[in-house]
Parts: C-alpha cells; sequence; structure tokens
C-alpha cells in the first residue's frame, strides 16, 4: 500500500543501512567515545561550524534534552499552538523539564517578534512564569518555511530580550534545501542557540542529533541526555548513519527530491475540481481539501491524515523515496474520483 501519511512510513537508505553493517564489524568503545561518533562530530563541525553533537533515538528526545538546556522549572518556552512539543509529544516536554509552555495561533506555523512581545510582558512577575525560550520549527508543522531573514530577525529578538531559540529540526534538511543556502546559513549564522538534526524522516533507521551552538547551554547537556535516557551505549550505530546521511551531500539530495515530489503532487492535484490547495508547499507537505465522498476511498488506497476534521483539510507527505510514477498515479486516481 503507498503512502503519503508521513515520511516517517518511508524505509531506510541503502547507504545508511551499509553504514550500520560497517560499524558491525568489530568492537568498539561504547557510550560515544567510539571512531563512528568521533568522525561523524567532525562532519557536522565541517557543515555547521563550531558545535556540539549529541546523538539520540528519537526527536522527542531531542527537544526535550534541547529544551532542559534552556530552562528552569519556573520558566516558560514559546512556540506555535501547531508546534510539536505542544501537539504531539504527549505532554513529555512539561513534564521532562518542568517548565511551562506558551502558545500562540498562527496562520502559517510562524512565530514573529509581534507575536511574542504581548507575552514578555510577564517577565519579571513572580506570579507568571518567566518566558525564557522561543522554540520554532523548521520546516514548519504546516509546511511552511521560515526565511533565512525572517530566522535572523527572530533570533535578534530573541537574544536582545535574553531567551534563546529553539529550532525544532525533524525536517530541517527539507527547510534547507527549500532555502538553497548552507546549513551553517540557515541556523548558527542566524543565531540559532539549539536545535534538533532530525534523521528518520530522510532515510536513517533510528536517530536525531541535538546541535549546540551556544557555549553556556553545553555545560550540563551530556547529564541531561543520560537523565533524559536518551545516551545509547552502542552509539555508534546512530552515529554511522548520520555520518552516511551527511556525506556527498546525501542528506539535502533525498531532501530536496521529497520537496521536488511534493511540489510536483501539488501541482497535478491543482489541476482536478473540486480539489483546493490549502496552505502554501514550501517543502515536502501539501496540504487540501477535496470532495468528501473522495476521502474514504482514497484512503482505502493511499495512506494519508485528515489533518483538520472540522475542515476536511486534508495533509500529504512527499518522502525520499517517494517516486513520480505514485505521484502522478495518485493525482490520476483521485481524478477519478472527483469526476
Amino acid at each position: 500500500m503507498k503512502s503519503f501519511a508521513s515520511d516517517n512510513y518511508s524505509g531506510i537508505h541503502p547507504a545508511v543501512l551499509k553504514a550500520i553493517q560497517n560499524a558491525n564489524e568489530a568492537h568498539e568503545i561504547s557510550y560515544g567515545d567510539d571512531y563512528y561518533t568521533a568522525k561523524t562530530q567532525e562532519i557536522f563541525e565541517s557543515i555547521f561550524g563550531k558545535v556540539q553533537v549529541l546523538f539520540v533515538f528519537n526527536g522527542t528526545g531531542a527537544n526535550v534534552i534541547s529544551l532542559k538546556c534552556c530552562t528552569l522549572p519556573f520558566q516558560a518556552v514559546v512556540c506555535a499552538e501547531t508546534a510539536h512539543i505542544n501537539a504531539d509529544e504527549c505532554g513529555a516536554p512539561t513534564q521532562s523539564i518542568g517548565a511551562s509552555l506558551i502558545t500562540i495561533p498562527t496562520t502559517d506555523g510562524k512565530l514573529t517578534p509581534e507575536l511574542i512581545k504581548p507575552f514578555l510582558s510577564r517577565i519579571g512577575n513572580v506570579h507568571n512564569t518567566q518566558p525564557k525560550v522561543i522554540s520554532i520549527s523548521q520546516s514548519t508543522e504546516l509546511g511552511t518555511v521560515y526565511s533565512v531573514e525572517e530566522l535572523t530577525v527572530l533570533c535578534i529578538f530573541a537574544h536582545q530580550n535574553q531567551l534563546y531559540v529553539h529550532l525544532d529540526g525533524a525536517r530541517i534538511s527539507n527547510a534547507i534545501a527549500a532555502l538553497g543556502v548552507s546549513a551553517k546559513a540557515a541556523t548558527a549564522d542566524c543565531g540559532i542557540d539549539i536545535m534538533s538534526f532530525g534523521g528518520t524522516k530522510n532515510g536513517l533507521m533510528i536517530g536525531e542529533a541535538v546541535l549546540i551552538f551556544n557555549e553556556e547551554l553545553k555545560k550540563h547537556a551530556t547529564f541531561y541526555q543520560k537523565q533524559s535516557a536518551q545516551l545509547f551505549s552502542k552509539n555508534r550505530f546512530i552515529a554511522a548513519q548520520f555520518s552516511a546521511l551527511l556525506t556527498d551531500n546525501l542528506w539535502l539530495d533525498m531532501a530536496q527530491h521529497a520537496n521536488n515530489m511534493a511540489a510536483l503532487l501539488a501541482a497535478e492535484v491543482s489541476k482536478i475540481q473540486g480539489v483546493t490547495i490549502t496552505r502554501k508547499t514550501d517543502a515536502n507537505a501539501v496540504f487540501a481539501i477535496i470532495p468528501p465522498h473522495a476521502v474514504a476511498p482514497l484512503q482505502k488506497k493511499y495512506r494519508f491524515y485528515v489533518w483538520n476534521e472540522t475542515t476536511g483539510e486534508l495533509r500529504w507527505m512527499c518522502s525520499f523515496d517517494t517516486t513520480e510514477t505514485e505521484v502522478r498515479d495518485f493525482a490520476a486516481y483521485l481524478s477519478g474520483l472527483c469526476s
């Protein structure tokens, strides 16, 4: 059954599988003191500049560790209402770090200084949780991508107000591919303090990475990683996957392909009478509304999620292994349902 439900549904890239196999050929020191981890740290630094890298199991763990580095229990994280840390992590950030979430409604999943400013009036008031970090997703849960200028303006605003900026980068590869700039230009150079770098949505079997740029946030990071049950004894098997992913721009090529397939999908289905593309297709997500009678039969043939049950808005995701034939077949089948 073909899927447009999530890039998490996709398999493992052959180069990543080979990297896991290669890392399995001998004994290595555990808990990250191995050759593969050191090598991958060097590769990350060649791409992002000076950075501390922690390898973890999943995106929720990466976000929890990142936000632990930024906050104390009486402080708060400012995020979009649609943010993964708010809507899709079962309360893990607040349960694990003790800090509160200040959620802001947005039309496009993006935060701006203008949206955040009203919530900063509580700083210094002992009766209120204290905003300390702005958490953004890149690309956002609504498929949009912050421009380099938007990121830079947001980071300057945050630092002027003594706030950190955390970037949930579950789909950062797709965002950077869409921006067409270097990874460093899209993150560290904008002023991002700490971020996750997604792997499982872009060809890895398991694993995400926490990238720490701000020296202040590195002090206790490894202890938070261990305390959060995210320190893998056989760390080399996560690191080796990233090494393969980051070699010869494989990560960008895969992300660009997923983006291209989403653009093609949006273009093809927009030709169908009764289909409305509801959001800008910046990366690898397509949001649409189709005739209600077509939803069930389309889901029977292709997996996907209904994003908003009230409005009937659907979300279709493309992956590194989505093919042009699959996209065109999907559009043709939908066209038949709508005719």
